[in-house]
């Protein structure tokens, strides 16, 4: 007889991480006006390191959904008052503040979450995403993402763009506690594959 397989680690239904590395005590959730809905690539959602998941974690208006096409979207659509997409392109904008009697939730922000091509599939897979007006952030401080390299320049991780866009659409907010958790995660990574392997594959040369 085979020897039995060690079973797999145990994660938390939360955050989704194996529960000796859980990150859940890092969330702190924060109060937006803007309600988010992150479209996560199904591969993206597999990946050790994705952290949309996270963005939806430490934001009071938050959804996630996992997939490529997504039926739903009309009726989301239809519910908000005014929605965006925050994907760069030639008609993007840069985020400017929320108009004062905005009410809370009435304004939609969408945020593919996955590769450039994951992301690009999700566009292409929903038509009535490219209905919409586009949110692209300008260039500023590096990413703090110091595990997944990308060949666009200025780009930043999924959850540092939710973060940029609602300090630019809500000032008077911080929404910094939110990055917590992605901090944790880095440096659990970090710690995971030794300073060496860190500093020969990770950092610039």
């Amino acid at each position: 007889m085979s020897e039995p397989q060690p079973s797999a680690r145990l994660r938390c239904d939360r955050c989704l991480r194996p529960q000796s590395h859980c990150l859940c005590s890092y969330v702190t959730t924060v109060t937006n006006r803007t309600r988010v809905l992150v479209l996560q690539h199904s591969d993206e959602h597999k990946h050790a390191l994705n952290t949309g998941r996270l963005a939806v974690l430490g934001l009071e208006r938050a959804e996630l959904l996992v997939g490529e096409h997504f039926p739903q979207l009309a009726e989301i659509l239809s519910a908000a008052t005014s929605a965006f997409l925050l994907f760069p392109g030639d008609a993007a904008q840069a985020p400017q503040p929320l108009a004062g009697d905005a009410e809370d939730g009435s304004v939609l922000l969408i945020v593919p979450d996955g590769t450039w091509r994951k992301a690009r599939k999700i566009l292409y897979a929903n038509p009535v995403l490219s209905t919409l007006p586009r949110l692209s952030l300008e260039a500023g401080a590096p990413s703090r993402y110091r595990l997944r390299k990308t060949s666009v320049p200025a780009a930043v991780s999924t959850i540092e763009a939710i973060v940029r866009t609602l300090g630019a659409l809500e000032p008077e907010q911080d929404f910094s506690p939110i990055l917590r958790p992605f901090e944790a995660l880095i440096e659990q990574q970090i710690e995971a594959m030794g300073d060496d392997v860190y500093r020969r594959h990770h950092q610039e040369k």
